[in-house]
């Protein structure tokens, strides 16, 4: 007869013997850690009591975030921090022989430092979604193309420890379960080039100017809190309902996929002469 396995439970106030899951998962980690995951109907959660407060929220590499209020959230870089050690375990799997019991324990070891990884950026985005949405009725973030960005080999590797992804699925879900919203912006918005004072527009920002001075009105801006408030002006149009006043931003309305966003908008090329009509038949 088998004894029972010990296991650990993530509940403490509810009791697993009282569980009536629909589902049960059983599943393995590369690492040799088992894990069940139950599948159980809860009521839905109460939603929380208002603060109105609404944030534009800048993702970035070298803070995680910057929001319109001027709080920087530092990147722990969790990656960049087990680098070491995970370069030490690939380079002792590397001269190990396949399929010998050396090479399962290294393995094992390469796997262990991927988890761990893995579950400090978990920890981390959770905590940080969770902050969010408990203290703003109203999130708005920029709609990033991180497959696209990710094709940079020299911030490849950086971008993909941030998990900008994962966290805008948590900042969602977490959201529509606690009766917040979260609002995103166009991809082609200018928020870090356009003057959050007066609206202006530089034809060009590189991405080593951290500071700059709009030629406009002459204020001074922090080019990640200045996009952290345009970005917050612009969800706020859309959530009055005039997003063609959003800031002048394609601003994509929080619904179906089947919405369809504005694309980007350029001036088209000038022509001289007159175009001809086309030839009547």
């Amino acid at each position: 007869m088998e004894a029972p396995l010990a296991f650990t439970w993530s509940w403490p106030g509810i009791d697993p013997a009282s569980v009536d899951p629909s589902t049960v998962t059983v599943s393995r980690d590369p690492c040799g850690r088992w894990y069940v995951a139950f599948a159980v109907d809860v009521p839905a959660p109460e939603p929380l009591p208002a603060t109105g407060r609404a944030v534009g929220v800048d993702l970035g590499v070298k803070d995680f975030a910057v929001t319109s209020d001027e709080q920087r959230i530092p990147n722990p870089k969790h990656l960049e921090r087990r680098a070491r050690n995970l370069a030490r375990y690939q380079r002792r799997l590397a001269r190990c022989q396949q399929g010998s019991a050396n090479g399962a324990k290294a393995k094992a070891k390469v796997a262990r430092a991927h988890r761990k990884v893995r579950a400090a950026r978990a920890d981390f985005l959770h905590k940080t979604s969770t902050r969010l949405v408990r203290d703003h009725d109203l999130i708005c973030l920029e709609d990033l193309a991180v497959k696209n960005m990710v094709r940079n080999h020299s911030v490849a590797r950086a971008i993909s420890d941030c998990g900008w992804g994962t966290f805008r699925a948590m900042l969602e879900y977490k959201a529509a379960r606690h009766g917040r919203r979260v609002i995103v912006t166009g991809r082609w918005f200018p928020s870090s080039k356009m003057c959050s004072a007066c609206g202006h527009v530089l034809a060009e920002l590189g991405l080593k100017v951290r500071m700059w001075q709009c030629p406009s009105c002459g204020t001074r801006h922090d080019r990640d809190v200045n996009a952290a408030k345009n970005i917050l002006a612009a969800g706020l149009a859309v959530a009055r309902g005039d997003p063609d006043h959003a800031c002048g931003a394609d601003v994509s309305h929080p619904g179906p996929p089947g919405c369809s966003r504005s694309v980007k908008q350029e001036p088209r090329p000038a022509r001289t002469g007159i175009p001809a009509p086309p030839d009547r038949e």
